[in-house]
């Protein structure tokens, strides 16, 4: 337990750093850095335990909130330190921190044995859905800076974040690398989950697929139309929320309301 309130600490810590450089409008600073780094080590420390002692992977709900938060904070320090997107900080480590606790605290369940093929199932999963998640704050940042704009009231941590251009671009390329993960995602469930179509696989099988169809027509229209601005973000946060509809939401129905398995 000292380890994940350290970690939570940290992170916590990384984002007061944070509140603190954005005031100031001071966006290269990197003193958050350190301490997000050892807040996602410790995070990761916590699983690494937690599965040794089991000897198996835990992919229970809060488990999985937990892993999902760890990749986005990961993500979010990697964003960080190469440009100016740390302002993402601010949101995601908190998130992390939060995520962590209610692992420890509630999240503990006997972790199952999983082949190679259904783990690389789940973590393909937890790998797009950090990425995807971090592409659906990117896209809220999007539209808070475009909104100000065209109300002329850039301040504050608005001024700490990329152009409108730079961060369109690295919108639709983080768009891109969660579609790849999600597509890899749907394969390997395709050709290692057996009985895909089970009744308790079938909506979030259907969610998932509805997702992908969301995030792929983004793409294609970024690709042929242009697609930008409030059709980009309504576009992703639309997919993002059958995504967590698809894992989240029916992993909270099936394991915290019908306690059943994962």
């Amino acid at each position: 337990m000292a380890t994940v309130l350290i970690a939570a600490l940290l992170y916590l810590v990384a984002t007061g750093l944070l509140v603190a450089l954005l005031r100031r409008e001071r966006g290269g600073a990197r003193s958050w850095l350190l301490p997000a780094v050892f807040a996602i080590a410790l995070h990761g420390v916590v699983h690494v335990l937690a599965w040794r002692q089991s000897g198996g992977t835990d992919m229970h709900f809060f488990a999985a909130l937990s892993l999902t938060g760890l990749g986005m904070a990961a993500l979010t320090a990697g964003f960080g330190a190469g440009g100016r997107m740390q302002a993402l900080g601010v949101v995601v480590y908190p998130l992390a921190a939060a995520s962590l606790l209610a692992y420890a605290g509630y999240g503990r369940h006997p972790a199952e044995v999983l082949g190679w093929r259904l783990q690389l199932h789940a973590w393909c999963a937890l790998l797009a859905y950090a990425t995807l998640a971090v592409a659906a704050l990117l896209a809220m940042m999007l539209w808070l800076q475009e909104r100000a704009l065209r109300r002329h009231r850039i301040s504050g941590w608005l001024r700490a974040l990329p152009p409108l251009t730079e961060l369109e671009t690295l919108l639709f390329r983080t768009i891109a690398a969660g579609f790849v993960l999600l597509s890899a995602t749907l394969l390997t469930g395709v050709l290692f989950v057996e009985d895909l179509l089970a009744q308790h696989l079938a909506h979030k099988t259907v969610f998932s697929v509805l997702s992908w169809l969301a995030f792929g027509i983004l793409l294609l229209g970024r690709w042929r139309s242009g697609w930008r601005g409030r059709i980009a973000v309504r576009w992703t946060l639309a997919a993002m929320a059958l995504l967590v509809l698809a894992f989240f939401g029916s992993k909270f129905v099936l394991e915290l309301v019908l306690q059943r398995g994962p």
